[in-house]
């Protein structure tokens, strides 16, 4: 029996946390599925608009040769993701485990029989953390220097 395994983030400003997340799902699976969230629902979840267009998102992931294939995610419910899927394994960041959204979608995915795997998250590198560092840098100051 194949896995198909499912790995949706936002993927704006692809850093090593974005590859290690992905390298951890392919290890989990036969056939890996990147869902890459578009710019709407990114700001319905998360309040911020991506600074790296959603077409340049998937042709990123795209080019990884872990990733078999790659989606534009535009709902919010990992459930209608599953209807066209038919995933075995939908995988998260341990951030998600014990909170009121990781129960609700290890509820979720159980009723259609797929499971919830949690990796560990680079907590030492995120896209928020980029995001803040570039909004916070003066104009005049050179890449490179810390402010």
């Amino acid at each position: 029996m194949t896995v198909i395994g499912y790995a949706p983030g936002v993927y704006d400003l692809f850093h090593v946390g974005h590859l290690n997340a992905l390298r951890q799902a392919r290890a989990g699976c036969d056939l890996l599925v990147a869902g890459v969230v578009s710019d709407e629902v990114c700001l319905a979840t998360k309040l911020v608009v991506p600074f790296v267009p959603l077409a340049e998102r998937l042709e990123i992931v795209a080019s990884l040769g872990i990733v078999d294939a790659v989606r534009a995610e535009t709902t919010l419910d990992k459930l209608d993701v599953w209807r066209d899927i038919r995933f075995d394994r939908i995988f998260k960041g341990d951030d998600w485990r014990g909170t009121g959204k990781g129960i609700d979608l290890e509820r979720r995915m159980k009723s259609v029989g797929a499971e919830v795997v949690y990796f560990p998250y680079t907590v030492h590198t995120s896209s928020s953390q980029l995001r803040r560092a570039i909004l916070a840098r003066s104009p005049s100051q050179p890449l490179g220097e810390a402010s």
